[in-house]
C-alpha cells in the first residue's frame, strides 16, 4: 500500500557557496539539526505525448535518502501536492495501484523515461523547542538530463518544506522564510520543480 503525504514547500533559487541562512532568525525555530548529505538519483517517466508533465504530475522512481522509491506526484492545488510513495521492491516494475493512480491524467501503458534528476542534498531540520520538526530545508546541488530533447542542466536550489509540527499560520511562517532566504542573497524561483526546470520550462 502506498503511504501519502501532502507536501508545502517554498523554492528558492541560490548561487552555488552562497552562506546558508540563519534560520533561527525565523519566528518559532528555536535550533537546527546538522547537516545530513543525500545522494538521490531519479528517473521520470510520462507518455510520449507528456500528459503527466503537461498535467503538473510527476512519476519517478528515485533511489537514495530515506523514502528511496516509487513516486507519484500530483499538481499543484492552493499551494500544496499530494506526494504516494510505493517502496522499490526488487524489481523496476512500475506498482500497479501507482498505475491506477496516475490513469487518470493519461495512458499509462505508454511510458517511456522523461528526464533522469541527480541531486547531492544536505538536508536540515529546523526544530521548535520542543524539538518538533517546523521544517525541513534542502540544499541542493541539482544535474539533469532531459532524455528526449537531449538538454542536461545543472544548478543549486533551496526548498523548505513544511514539517510535523508546522505554525498554524502557515504564511506568516513562509514570509519570514522568504525574507531569511532573500538576505542571505537567494532569488525567486525559475521554474516551479525540478522537473519543469529539467524540460526546459
Amino acid at each position: 500500500m502506498a503511504s501519502r503525504s501532502v507536501e508545502i514547500e517554498r523554492k528558492f533559487d541560490v548561487e552555488p557557496g552562497t552562506p546558508l541562512p540563519d534560520w533561527t532568525a525565523v519566528p518559532g525555530v528555536a535550533s537546527v539539526t546538522p547537516g545530513e548529505a543525500r545522494h538521490l538519483d531519479a528517473l521520470y517517466l510520462d507518455t510520449p505525448a507528456g500528459d503527466f508533465a503537461a498535467a503538473g504530475v510527476a512519476l519517478r522512481r528515485r533511489t537514495g535518502g530515506p523514502d528511496a522509491g516509487w513516486h507519484v506526484k500530483g499538481p499543484l492545488v492552493d499551494g500544496a501536492r499530494v506526494e504516494l510513495h510505493w517502496p522499490l521492491g526488487d524489481a523496476d516494475e512500475i506498482p500497479a495501484e501507482a498505475l491506477g493512480e496516475l490513469a487518470q491524467w493519461g495512458d499509462t501503458a505508454s511510458l517511456e523515461p522523461l528526464a533522469r534528476i541527480v541531486n547531492d542534498r544536505t538536508a536540515y531540520e529546523l526544530l521548535d523547542a520542543d524539538g518538533g520538526v517546523i521544517a525541513e530545508f534542502v540544499d541542493d546541488h541539482v544535474a539533469t538530463s532531459d532524455l528526449r530533447g537531449g538538454s542536461e542542466r545543472a544548478w543549486h536550489e533551496w526548498e523548505v518544506e513544511l514539517g510535523a509540527a508546522a505554525p498554524a499560520d502557515v504564511d506568516a511562517f513562509f514570509d519570514a522564510v522568504e525574507r531569511a532566504a532573500l538576505a542571505a542573497g537567494a532569488t525567486a524561483p525559475s521554474s516551479a520543480s525540478k522537473l519543469a526546470r529539467a524540460l526546459g520550462r
